[in-house]
């Protein structure tokens, strides 16, 4: 079989697993909301394993040094913002969108200052659905406050 005939197959495969599963995108956009909430959690609880676990084998953050590039990397990158007893800041979803094909999502709100509550930045992710119905970030990108995701 030719690998076009196959990527199409698996690609069918995968639309008729969504659909079985039989979830509107209101039920798929509540999903990453819950996933973004509990991965903004593991800051506050100070769990860097638990952090490490929302990220895909081949996730990408984006920050002002540049790209890194692995979920190893990644986790490596971040293991800094877990030290200490409090968390240096905080985030939480203003809004989620979902592929009516159900499987990349993309997540977008407020990075805060923990001492004082106010809106030092914004983050926006790519969240894709695995196998197993997980959402997994595969794409983040931080930036100062700005008004760029209103």
């Amino acid at each position: 079989m030719k690998l076009g005939k196959l990527t199409t197959i698996a690609a069918l495969l995968t639309l008729t697993m969504l659909s079985a599963r039989g979830e509107s995108n209101a039920e798929l956009k509540a999903q990453v909301w819950k996933s973004e909430v509990a991965f903004a959690k593991t800051m506050a609880d100070r769990d860097h394993a638990k952090f490490t676990s929302f990220l895909a084998d081949e996730a990408i953050f984006f920050s002002a040094k540049g790209v890194t590039r692995g979920q190893g990397a990644v986790a490596e990158s971040w293991k800094r913002y877990f030290e200490g007893p409090k968390a240096p800041f905080a985030w939480g979803p203003e809004k989620v969108e979902v592929l009516e094909s159900g499987t990349i999502a993309m997540s977008s709100g407020p990075v805060t200052d923990v001492d004082t509550g106010e809106r030092v930045g914004t983050f926006n992710s790519v969240w894709r659905r695995e196998a197993d119905g997980s959402w997994k970030i595969v794409l983040d990108n931080g930036c100062p406050q700005c008004d760029c995701g209103k």
